[in-house]
């Protein structure tokens, strides 16, 4: 078997694997037992469970970062350095989030493996893609800044959190969703008709008023 064919068995089997149980619960053997490889050859494409589970993420990431990267410039240049819109930069994130995957046919897997980030994300994977991703999120969310200047930083950072978080939980549980809309309603649920149906209300909730809590001093009277 070529090495090329070796790393991309392995990888395929352990996105699949970590994606369904999580990351603890995955165990190297688990992930070469379901890819018919040895121990050995794990620690010499990767040299650890820690580099794979990285490089499961820079296969998306990867791509991810260097179309995002186009989009926004794109957008820069459309808006000649103004303001882009909220619902804009939203909308070019979503486009971008669902091009990535579509090429492996392998969204819901990439959607499981961004919550597993959220919620199970150790130390080393939050520095490996604040290492080499950290600069096109930062760049989105300065855009975000510009779009959103009355919310406070604090607030922004929460709402940011809550969108993608619901993003994530819908793309993730798609089939689901679809089941449930075609026996409950009778509606045929595109990936599409679910990002235009989820667009208004991430934007109203960005969009939102603030708490009382989150209110700057003095405006509460």
């Amino acid at each position: 078997m070529a090495q090329a064919d070796t790393t991309t068995r392995i990888l395929d089997t352990a996105e699949v694997l970590f994606a369904e149980r999580g990351f603890a619960e995955t165990s190297l053997r688990t992930i070469t037992g379901r890819a018919g490889v040895n121990l050995a050859a794990v620690n010499y494409h990767f040299g650890s469970k820690k580099a794979l589970i990285q490089a499961v993420f820079s296969r998306y990431l990867d791509p991810f970062s260097v179309r995002f990267h186009d989009a926004l410039d794109t957008l820069e240049a459309r808006y000649r350095g103004g303001t882009v819109p909220l619902e804009v930069l939203l909308e070019s994130m979503a486009e971008t989030v669902l091009a990535v995957p579509a090429e492996r046919d392998s969204l819901k897997v990439f959607m499981r493996l961004l919550g597993l980030a959220y919620s199970q994300a150790q130390g080393h994977l939050r520095r490996h893609i604040q290492q080499h991703y950290g600069d096109v999120f930062t760049r989105f969310t300065g855009l975000v800044r510009r779009a959103t200047p009355d919310l406070p930083d604090a607030e922004r950072f929460w709402r940011l959190h809550f969108m993608l978080g619901t993003v994530i939980f819908t793309l993730s549980g798609l089939d689901a969703l679809k089941d449930i809309a075609e026996k409950d309603y009778a509606q045929q649920v595109s990936v599409r008709d679910l990002v235009r149906r989820l667009r208004p209300v991430v934007v109203a909730a960005m969009n939102a008023p603030l708490p009382d809590e989150a209110q700057p001093a003095g405006e509460n009277g």
